[in-house]
Formats: structure tokens, C-alpha cells, sequence
């Protein structure tokens, strides 16, 4: 099988696929254009990225049937069109948490002493000790986060160390989970972003999320906050938080931008580096060693169980709710040819599989089929299937 990667990725992490007996082929500066022609030529069964972008012309160019986002998030992927030809997303989620809430708290204290600011002035050679003493300090003040899934609650836990009360609101986030992480719930982002000092946001990129930080919650900000970003740039409603940061004195903290670089480096402009309230680092959150370690362990497990079983772990797009509407259960001989009857009928019949299970009794005489369908087959089908099979012992449909 072969497996091309179209990004960085650590030489140890290679080497354990080559020894899986996988063929590596690594060519980390593959975007666009160059993508579907590399899976096309290579006619790589697997593809695993980083930051590239996956689009559904890369996707049916050739043969692949997985794909692996080295990191947590997986929009740069067309998943929907990965979907549709039965390619399997999978990513790592949690891997790099640890790094992500780190950078977090590296952009608050940024913000709150004017590093940036006061290493630039100090390499220009200007001293100016009376200004930047200026700083309200962290101790006391409430931190609001927005998203408490694995990096979320990594912040939550160094936010206790900074004694800092959190005030929080998630999608899942109840009553009595806040509780248990030692959390005041709130109803919506707007509520959190009024009652707190510093806004965090940790919500992975979907539908539901798009513009999510909107003019309300980023004007809902008290005067003077910071607002930091380490999640996605299309989350935030950009224009509003620069208008936010000129009437309102409000301090950002970034880490990702809307039309980013597709590679590691170029050139890169955006208004909202003018502010002098904002500072930025180069979407780096997930970039440690140590993260990048915990990835490249995972997506070699991701790898070697897909080969080695055909399971594949934190598969993305599997659906949520199969549309079947009827199980059928065929308790038969375990012998050559008993599905295949079954099957053919249902065929017949026009009634579409949506997922079948076969398990095995102990001994191997006899086994139990799961089969679940579109639509019930009438009693004239599954007659069919008892004739033309004798080694079929009972039928039953049970409605979903």
C-alpha cells in the first residue's frame, strides 16, 4: 500500500510506516494543482496532511480510500466530496492541546505586558521603563472561553494557575459539567464575552460555527479586553473586531487569519496588523515538538490499524444516523453462499443495504446475519430467500 505525504512530517514517524512494510512517498511542498497530479501519479491508497488543502478534484483523481489530517481540524479537507467517492477522514484530535493552550496564554501575557512592543523598542534602542510598567496583571480577572473541548479545557486548567475565575459556554456544555471543571456556565457566547476580561475561543471549524464570535459577542466585550483567537479566522467576524478594537480600546491576540499562506512561507498582509492593538504569530499553535510528536505517533497508529484490520480510528464522516428503516435478522447455517441468497433478493426487491454485521457462534456451525435495509422486504421476499437457500434457519424484520 501506498501512502503519500504531502506535508511535513517527522522522519521517525516515516520511518515506522516504511517498517510497517507501507511504501512512504514524502513530498511536503504538494498544494494544489500539484496535489492531484501526485495522487494521480503515484496512485497512493492513503494521503496525509497537515495544513494542505484536500480538494474533491485531488480526492478522485486516483485511489484513495484514507485520508489523514496530521492535527486536530479537518476543514481543509472536502470531506462532503471524500464522502461521496467512500474515502475515510480521519484526524488526531487532542494531540496537540497541550501546545495550542500554551500559545493561549503566551498571546495574554503578550498582551497584558506589551511584550512585542517592549522588544521592539528595546532593540531600537529606546528605554521607556515609566510606559511599559503599565499592565492590569491576570490575577483575579475572569476569563471567558468559548469552546471547552480537549484545548479548551488544557486552558481551563493553566487559568487556575493564574487565578483567574472562567466563565464559559460550549455546544455540549451543561449545568452540571461546568460544575465538574470547576466553571460558571453561561447561555451564549454574547453572555460570556459580557462577563469576562479576557475572550478565548476553542470551537472547531463547521457550519455551526462560521462567524459564531459575530458583532454582538465581539461588541458585548467590555472596553479594554483581550480577545485572542488560536481556533479558526472564520470563526470571528474579522471587520467587527477591528472596528471593536478602534471604538473600544479591545486588544487581540491572533494566531490564524482568513486567507492565509497555503504553504510555509510567502508573503502575507492584512489590515488588521496596522491596529497597534494587535499582535500575531504564524498559526503556530499546534507546532511543538511535542505536539508534532504526539501527531506523528497517532497518525502511524490511524495507518497501521486501517492496513492491519480496516478499521480506521476518529473517523470524521461516518454518518451519525444510518437511514435505515428496518433490521433484518437471518439466523442461518454457516455455510458458502447463505448471504449471497439473501442478498440477491433483497436486489431483486430494489431494497438498498445500508449496513450488515455477520457474527459467528462458537464451533462455527451456525451464525446470526444483521442486515439493516431502506425498506421492509414483503413476506413474498423473504420466502425467496428460504428457497433458495436451505441453510437459512429463521428470518426475522424488525422495524428501527
Amino acid at each position: 500500500m501506498k501512502v503519500l505525504i504531502a506535508d511535513k512530517f517527522p522522519d521517525a514517524g516515516r520511518t515506522t510506516l516504511a517498517q510497517v512494510g507501507l511504501d512512504v512517498i514524502y513530498d511536503p511542498e504538494l498544494n494544489g494543482p500539484a496535489l492531484t497530479e501526485a495522487v494521480r501519479s503515484t496512485n497512493a491508497e492513503v494521503l496525509v496532511v497537515r495544513g494542505t488543502k484536500v480538494p474533491a478534484d485531488a480526492l478522485t483523481a486516483g485511489r484513495l480510500s484514507l485520508v489523514v489530517r496530521a492535527g486536530a481540524g479537518y476543514d481543509t479537507i472536502d470531506v462532503k466530496a471524500a464522502s461521496a467517492r467512500g474515502i475515510y477522514v480521519s484526524n488526531c484530535p487532542g494531540k496537540n492541546s497541550i501546545a495550542v493552550a500554551e500559545l493561549t496564554f503566551a498571546l495574554i501575557l503578550a498582551l497584558d505586558r506589551r511584550v512585542v512592543a517592549n522588544a521592539v523598542d528595546l532593540k531600537a534602542g529606546r528605554w521607556n521603563k515609566a510606559e511599559y510598567s503599565k499592565a492590569r496583571g491576570l490575577f483575579g480577572r475572569t476569563l471567558g472561553v468559548v469552546g471547552v473541548g480537549r484545548i479548551g479545557q488544557e486552558v481551563l486548567s493553566r487559568a487556575r494557575a493564574f487565578g483567574m475565575p472562567v466563565v464559559a459556554w460550549s455546544p455540549s456544555l451543561t449545568q452540571e459539567r461546568a460544575e465538574a471543571l470547576g466553571v460558571h456556565h453561561k447561555a451564549s457566547p454574547k453572555e460570556v464575552a459580557a462577563a469576562c476580561d479576557v475572550l478565548s475561543v476553542h470551537v472547531a471549524l463547521n457550519s455551526d460555527t462560521r462567524n459564531l464570535i459575530d458583532r454582538e459577542v465581539i461588541f458585548a466585550l467590555r472596553p479594554g479586553a483581550y480577545f485572542i483567537n488560536t481556533a479558526r479566522a472564520e470563526i470571528v467576524d474579522q471587520q467587527a473586531l477591528c472596528e471593536a478594537i478602534k471604538e473600544r480600546g479591545i486588544r487581540a491576540g491572533l494566531d490564524v487569519f482568513a486567507g492565509e499562506p497555503a504553504g510555509g512561507t510567502g508573503t502575507f498582509q492584512d489590515k488588521i496588523f496596522e491596529l497597534d492593538a494587535v499582535i500575531g504569530t504564524h498559526h503556530i499553535g499546534a507546532s511543538t515538538d511535542q505536539a508534532q510528536e504526539a501527531i506523528s505517533d497517532e497518525t502511524v497508529r490511524i495507518i497501521r490499524e486501517y492496513v492491519q484490520t480496516g478499521h480506521v480510528p476518529n473517523v470524521v464522516n461516518l454518518a451519525k444516523k444510518s437511514p435505515a428503516t428496518h433490521l433484518l435478522v437471518v439466523r442461518h447455517y454457516d455455510r458458502v453462499g447463505v448471504l449471497s441468497a439473501v442478498f440477491s433478493q433483497l436486489k431483486h426487491a430494489g431494497i438498498n443495504v445500508q449496513e450488515t454485521e455477520n457474527i459467528v457462534f462458537e464451533g462455527a456451525a451456525a451464525a446470526i446475519a444483521r442486515i439493516h435495509l431502506d425498506d421492509a422486504p414483503p413476506q413474498p421476499v423473504l420466502n425467496a430467500m428460504q428457497q433458495e437457500s436451505t441453510d437459512i434457519i429463521e428470518l426475522n424484520v424488525l422495524e428501527l
